[in-house]
Protein backbone atom coordinates (compact mmCIF):
# COMPACT_ATOMS: atom_id res chain seq x y z
CA UNK A 1 0.00 0.00 0.00
CA UNK A 2 1.24 3.46 -0.97
CA UNK A 3 -0.10 6.51 0.86
CA UNK A 4 -2.07 8.90 -1.36
CA UNK A 5 -0.70 12.40 -1.89
CA UNK A 6 -3.92 14.33 -1.17
CA UNK A 7 -4.16 13.79 2.59
CA UNK A 8 -0.40 14.29 3.03
CA UNK A 9 -0.40 17.57 1.07
CA UNK A 10 -3.48 18.78 2.99
CA UNK A 11 -1.90 17.99 6.38
CA UNK A 12 1.44 19.61 5.57
CA UNK A 13 -0.10 22.65 3.91
CA UNK A 14 -2.26 23.25 6.99
CA UNK A 15 0.90 23.39 9.15
CA UNK A 16 3.53 24.82 6.82
CA UNK A 17 4.80 28.36 7.14
CA UNK A 18 7.63 30.25 5.47
CA UNK A 19 9.93 28.97 8.24
CA UNK A 20 9.00 25.30 7.85
CA UNK A 21 11.34 22.54 6.73
CA UNK A 22 9.51 19.42 5.53
CA UNK A 23 11.40 16.17 6.02
CA UNK A 24 10.22 12.86 4.60
CA UNK A 25 11.48 9.82 6.49
CA UNK A 26 12.36 7.05 4.08
CA UNK A 27 15.04 4.61 2.97
CA UNK A 28 16.15 6.68 -0.03
CA UNK A 29 17.12 9.65 2.14
CA UNK A 30 20.49 10.80 3.35
CA UNK A 31 21.56 8.75 6.36
CA UNK A 32 20.79 10.61 9.59
CA UNK A 33 23.81 11.55 11.70
CA UNK A 34 24.89 14.11 14.28
CA UNK A 35 25.69 16.81 11.73
CA UNK A 36 22.20 16.51 10.25
CA UNK A 37 20.74 16.66 13.77
CA UNK A 38 22.69 19.90 14.38
CA UNK A 39 21.46 21.39 11.11
CA UNK A 40 17.84 20.48 11.85
CA UNK A 41 18.15 21.91 15.37
CA UNK A 42 18.76 25.30 13.76
CA UNK A 43 15.49 25.15 11.85
CA UNK A 44 12.56 27.22 13.17
CA UNK A 45 9.86 24.67 12.32
CA UNK A 46 10.18 21.02 11.31
CA UNK A 47 7.47 18.90 9.78
CA UNK A 48 8.23 15.18 9.60
CA UNK A 49 6.33 13.05 7.10
CA UNK A 50 6.23 9.39 8.06
CA UNK A 51 5.50 6.88 5.34
CA UNK A 52 3.85 3.52 5.97
CA UNK A 53 4.05 0.13 4.27
CA UNK A 54 5.40 0.84 0.77
CA UNK A 55 5.83 4.55 1.45
CA UNK A 56 4.25 7.62 -0.09
CA UNK A 57 3.19 8.66 -3.57
CA UNK A 58 6.33 9.93 -5.30
CA UNK A 59 4.76 13.36 -5.85
CA UNK A 60 5.23 13.94 -2.12
CA UNK A 61 8.98 13.41 -2.62
CA UNK A 62 9.07 15.58 -5.73
CA UNK A 63 6.84 18.48 -4.74
CA UNK A 64 6.30 18.62 -0.98
CA UNK A 65 9.33 17.39 0.97
CA UNK A 66 12.38 19.62 1.25
CA UNK A 67 14.55 16.60 1.91
CA UNK A 68 14.42 12.89 2.66
CA UNK A 69 16.24 11.32 5.62
CA UNK A 70 16.85 7.68 6.51
CA UNK A 71 17.81 6.55 10.01
CA UNK A 72 19.71 3.55 8.67
CA UNK A 73 20.03 0.77 6.18
CA UNK A 74 17.18 -1.43 7.33
CA UNK A 75 13.43 -1.51 6.85
CA UNK A 76 10.85 -0.58 9.47
CA UNK A 77 7.11 -1.07 9.23
CA UNK A 78 6.61 2.70 9.19
CA UNK A 79 8.32 6.06 9.52
CA UNK A 80 6.52 6.85 12.76
CA UNK A 81 9.02 4.58 14.48
CA UNK A 82 11.93 6.62 13.07
CA UNK A 83 10.43 10.02 13.91
CA UNK A 84 11.04 9.92 17.70
CA UNK A 85 14.69 9.10 17.07
CA UNK A 86 15.09 12.23 14.98
CA UNK A 87 13.02 14.33 17.39
CA UNK A 88 15.12 13.25 20.37
CA UNK A 89 18.48 13.75 18.62
CA UNK A 90 17.43 17.19 17.35
CA UNK A 91 15.62 18.44 20.46
CA UNK A 92 18.53 17.82 22.79
CA UNK A 93 20.64 20.21 20.66
CA UNK A 94 18.19 23.09 21.07
CA UNK A 95 19.38 25.55 23.74
CA UNK A 96 17.49 25.09 27.00
CA UNK A 97 16.33 21.52 26.34
CA UNK A 98 19.22 20.05 28.34
CA UNK A 99 19.91 21.58 31.74
CA UNK A 100 23.57 22.33 30.99
CA UNK A 101 24.39 23.69 27.55
CA UNK A 102 27.84 22.05 27.71
CA UNK A 103 26.45 18.61 28.58
CA UNK A 104 26.50 17.34 25.00
CA UNK A 105 29.92 18.75 24.09
CA UNK A 106 31.86 15.64 25.23
CA UNK A 107 29.39 12.99 24.09
CA UNK A 108 29.87 10.45 21.33
CA UNK A 109 29.84 11.97 17.83
CA UNK A 110 30.11 15.57 19.14
CA UNK A 111 33.67 15.78 17.81
CA UNK A 112 33.55 12.80 15.45
CA UNK A 113 34.70 10.44 18.21
CA UNK A 114 33.07 7.96 20.52
CA UNK A 115 32.88 9.08 24.11
CA UNK A 116 35.51 7.93 26.58
CA UNK A 117 34.67 5.16 29.12
CA UNK A 118 32.59 6.21 32.14
CA UNK A 119 33.02 4.94 35.69
CA UNK A 120 31.12 5.27 38.98
CA UNK A 121 31.61 4.09 42.55
CA UNK A 122 32.76 1.83 44.02
CA UNK A 123 36.42 2.32 43.11
CA UNK A 124 36.83 -1.47 43.08
CA UNK A 125 34.05 -3.71 41.79
CA UNK A 126 34.73 -7.45 41.71
CA UNK A 127 38.43 -6.73 41.42
CA UNK A 128 38.02 -4.33 38.50
CA UNK A 129 39.47 -0.94 39.34
CA UNK A 130 38.58 2.53 38.14
CA UNK A 131 41.64 3.82 36.23
CA UNK A 132 43.85 5.61 38.79
CA UNK A 133 44.18 8.74 36.62
CA UNK A 134 40.46 9.41 37.12
CA UNK A 135 40.96 9.49 40.88
CA UNK A 136 44.07 11.69 40.72
CA UNK A 137 42.38 15.08 40.79
CA UNK A 138 44.67 16.19 37.95
CA UNK A 139 42.07 17.67 35.59
CA UNK A 140 44.49 18.28 32.72
CA UNK A 141 45.71 14.66 32.86
CA UNK A 142 42.11 13.43 33.06
CA UNK A 143 41.17 15.48 29.95
CA UNK A 144 44.17 14.04 28.10
CA UNK A 145 43.28 10.47 29.18
CA UNK A 146 39.69 10.98 28.05
CA UNK A 147 40.78 12.26 24.64
CA UNK A 148 43.17 9.35 24.14
CA UNK A 149 40.49 6.87 25.21
CA UNK A 150 37.99 8.45 22.80
CA UNK A 151 40.48 8.22 19.95
CA UNK A 152 41.40 4.61 20.77
CA UNK A 153 37.78 3.48 21.20
CA UNK A 154 36.80 5.13 17.92
CA UNK A 155 39.72 3.56 16.04
CA UNK A 156 38.94 0.10 17.47
CA UNK A 157 35.13 0.10 17.55
CA UNK A 158 34.06 2.55 14.83
CA UNK A 159 36.92 3.11 12.35
CA UNK A 160 34.28 4.27 9.88
CA UNK A 161 33.91 7.47 11.93
CA UNK A 162 37.60 8.27 11.54
CA UNK A 163 37.37 7.60 7.80
CA UNK A 164 34.37 9.97 7.56
CA UNK A 165 36.27 12.76 9.33
CA UNK A 166 39.31 12.29 7.08
CA UNK A 167 37.06 12.38 4.00
CA UNK A 168 35.43 15.62 5.18
CA UNK A 169 38.84 17.21 5.83
CA UNK A 170 40.08 16.23 2.32
CA UNK A 171 36.98 17.78 0.75
CA UNK A 172 37.48 21.08 2.58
Amino acid sequence: MVLKPGPIFAAVESLRSAESRVVLLGPAGKKFNQSIAKRLADEKHLILICGHYEGVDHRVVQHLADEEISIGDYILTNGAIAAPIIVDAVARLIPGVLGDSDSFADESFAAGLLEYPQYTRPKNFRGWEVPPILLSGNHAAIREWRLLQSQERTANLRPDLTAQEESIERQS
